[in-house]
């Protein structure tokens, strides 16, 4: 997104993790559609993991607070693009450009997990297809902070009360053959190599289906399959 919007470098972005507290009061389910007023703000799935916590001390290392995760969770947290630049420059962070997040039916152990939870990572790909069509399958493995790292992040100033949800942010990898799990990183790459973002948003009636496929190849989570329709009133 620095490279693409010619933004100034965050200082600290590679030691300090970036991360926003969102509205935890009305979750949607894996197939609930999502319900938005204009097709003009810039419509966005975003593929992440997440985890729930038990209490989390304040001052909580990242060793520790991996031992405070209870599960780990998948999740669509849609964006609205057109609204974030306005959000982002006041300096308070989001709210409108954050509607509500959904997740996958299934929420596991990290022990469930077996091998492929490690480093307090999940290390398996995020299959992304977006009305019917690959989209990617960025690996989870490549977090640029652990889960752990992330928790002691949050818990530096408070504590975290048991419940609370910490997620991974968008899965991402370097390898550009591994696809997006946001339309956003695929029209930034669009506006490196091409000049100009050449993908469009989210329109109403468009699907996105997200899944974890273990390494036999069955679904870890279950599956999130949404469609976006307009709000009514």
């Amino acid at each position: 997104m620095q490279k693409a919007f010619n933004l100034e470098p965050i200082d600290g972005v590679e030691q300090t993790p970036l991360m926003y507290q969102g509205a935890a009061d009305d979750f949607r389910g894996a197939r609930q559609d999502i319900a938005l007023p204009s097709v003009a703000q810039g419509i966005d799935f975003e593929g992440e993991f997440g985890v729930l916590v038990d209490d989390v001390p304040l001052g909580c290392s990242a060793e520790q607070a991996l031992g405070h995760i209870k599960l780990v969770l998948q999740i669509n947290d849609v964006s609205l693009r057109a609204l974030a630049p306005r959000e982002m420059k006041t300096g308070f962070g989001f709210l409108q450009a954050k509607p509500s997040s959904a997740f996958a039916p299934v929420a596991v152990t990290p022990d469930e997990l077996a091998e492929a939870w490690q480093d307090g990572r999940v290390q398996l790909p995020l299959n992304i297809h977006w009305n019917e069509q690959w989209f990617g399958h960025p690996h989870g493995g490549e977090m640029n902070f652990s889960f752990g790292q992330l928790i002691a992040h949050a818990a530096f100033t408070r504590r975290l009360g048991a419940g609370t949800l910490v997620g991974s942010g968008t899965v991402s990898n370097r390898q550009r053959s591994a696809g997006s799990a946001c339309i956003a990183e695929r029209r930034a790459i669009e506006m490196i190599e091409q000049g100009a973002a050449q993908t469009a948003f989210m329109q109403f009636g468009d699907r996105v289906r997200m899944e974890v496929f273990d390494a036999a190849g069955q679904s870890v989570f279950g599956a999130i399959d949404q469609r976006v329709v307009q709000a009514n009133g």
